[in-house]
């Protein structure tokens, strides 16, 4: 059936439909000369600069402001996943003994989004929503997207249980092959890498994860069309402990080609001269080494970029960072690049610090609760601890945000989404029809809107469609993104456009069992 998106319905039959005055007759006359997508103005343009409130904020309550490093105040040329990418397909090859072959793929950047789930045991990336569902069409055994058949023979359901997504961040431990698990209480001392051993899923939240997801899928995909045997549970150890160890050659060529990877935002330098004119205090935590931050920062900043900074700690080892009470602080002596041994009493601007814990930063700083205002790009290793434990307000940096937001104010998009919503009304409507006439009318108008969330999954990624949002609900990642972030935007600069005393305010959103408008 061939979309009607741009169609008018009459006036007459919405009345018909409001009242339930519905028949096989009344569906055709509706659907043929309908829909009010011309006739209505379509919705303005999402600003791209906008900053977006899950909470409400008001900035004037705010002292400190601290950062994340990584694509939170650095954001980076798609050359650097490229080149994580190659150095990681290397290391296979060259530690792992992989086959030759390898070397040859190559990076597809617009395969994957962030916010995947790896089901590590089964070898499947996926795409899940809010609810744990798995999205049918976003699933895929190396590049190979699985049919919804081959789905339910492996989980028997959509919906997969929360100890089997979250499982290695709720200590639940795997026990057998049927997918029991039992807390172990140790769970809590384990490396991240033991705790990926002992979980079902890997949850690829950060943008250096891309790569990774690439590089697992095209491996897989290599092994099944050389009909080459392998465990994907060897396979996905084996790619990351490859990214894994060639951070530090990663962070070698970047930081000597550094205008190569490193997007320099010329409005960045205005947010913090606007900071310390208003007498905030600043810091920056981020597990990166501090050569590498200081050559960063010193090409977005400048060479006294440490001036701008009451606190920097590198090396932190986030997300323990948060919750490890026990780990000290170390000094860094910048003229010999090595950790000093003595104890750190107090925290100096002008010094580097290494490693140390959250609970320490703030007894020494006399940093609490709701005065402090933390950015980072993941949701969950950033935000989540600061936010749900110490009552710190949050701030993500989501980059995708530019490239969603303009696929949103697409004039194509606009008139799909709206008819979709519509499309969507009128098989609600019709649906207790029991006629087989209307039952048949009812059923292209779900192939018709099967068809068009397609369409607009494609728009913005045809493996996996949006990082915010699947057909019906929020994504899993949205879902962390708005419990654990007070504000978000595509990147620091945009707070450039509000004042230092802004109160940032949520949107109010209409619960299922309230008005669809309160204007009607």
């Amino acid at each position: 059936m061939k979309s009607s998106y741009d169609l008018k319905m009459p006036a007459h039959s919405i009345m018909k439909f409001k009242y339930g005055i519905v028949s096989s007759s009344l569906m055709k006359n509706t659907y043929a000369p309908h829909i009010i997508i011309l006739c209505k103005k379509l919705p303005e343009d999402v600003n791209h600069s906008a900053v977006f409130a899950n909470n409400e904020l008001d900035l004037r309550d705010i002292e400190v402001y601290g950062f994340d490093y990584d694509y939170t105040l650095a954001n980076y040329e798609p050359a650097v996943e490229h080149l994580i990418y190659n150095l990681g397909k290397n290391v296979l090859v060259s530690k792992y003994r992989y086959p030759e072959g390898i070397k040859t793929l190559e990076y597809q950047r617009d395969f994957a989004v962030r916010g995947l789930h790896f089901d590590i045991e089964q070898g499947l990336l996926m795409k899940l929503d809010q609810f744990q569902q798995i999205q049918m069409s976003s699933i895929y055994r190396g590049m190979t997207c699985l049919t919804k058949e081959e789905v339910l023979q492996i989980y028997g359901h959509r919906s997969l249980p929360i100890h089997y997504v979250e499982g290695h961040l709720r200590g639940y431990v795997c026990k057998s092959e049927h997918h029991k698990f039992s807390l172990k209480k140790q769970h809590k001392n384990l490396t991240t890498s033991q705790r990926y051993m002992t979980s079902k899923m890997a949850h690829l939240a950060d943008l250096f994860s891309m790569p990774e997801m690439c590089l697992l899928s095209q491996v897989a995909q290599f092994f099944m069309d050389n009909n080459l045997s392998f465990h994907s549970v060897s396979l996905f150890n084996d790619v990351k402990a490859a990214i894994a160890s060639i951070h530090p050659e990663m962070h070698r060529i970047v930081g000597m080609n550094i205008g190569e990877y490193l997007i320099k935002d010329p409005n960045l330098i205005t947010f913090f001269n606007s900071l310390r004119e208003n007498n905030k205090e600043v810091f920056i935590i981020t597990n990166s080494p501090f050569s590498f931050v200081n050559v960063g920062m010193s090409y977005l900043l400048g060479e006294n970029w440490q001036d701008y900074f009451d606190v920097v700690i590198a090396n932190a080892k986030k997300p323990a960072f948060f919750t490890d009470c026990v780990r000290p602080f170390r000094e860094l002596n910048k003229e010999i690049h090595m950790q000093t041994w003595g104890p750190v009493h107090k925290l100096e601007k002008g010094k580097i610090y290494l490693e140390g814990n959250l609970q320490k930063l703030q007894e020494l700083k006399g940093w609490q609760g709701e005065h402090v205002l933390y950015f980072g790009d993941h949701p969950y290793s950033d935000l989540a601890d600061v936010s749900l434990h110490h009552g710190w307000r949050t701030g993500a940096i989501i980059w995708e945000l530019d490239y969603e937001i303009a696929c949103l104010n697409s004039i194509e998009y606009k008139k799909i989404s709206g008819w979709l919503q519509i499309l969507q009304g009128l098989i609600e409507s019709c649906q207790n029809l029991e006629d087989e006439e209307s039952r048949a009318i009812v059923r292209e108008w779900e192939d018709e809107r099967d068809m068009l969330r397609k369409k607009t999954k494609k728009m913005y990624n045809r493996h996996f469609g949006s990082v915010f949002r699947t057909h019906d609900n929020p994504t899993y990642f949205s879902r962390r993104l708005f419990r654990f972030a007070d504000i978000y935007t595509a990147r620091l600069s945009n707070l450039n456009e509000y004042s230092i005393n802004y109160t940032f305010y949520p949107r109010r959103g209409v619960l299922p069992h309230e008005y669809k408008s309160l204007f009607v």
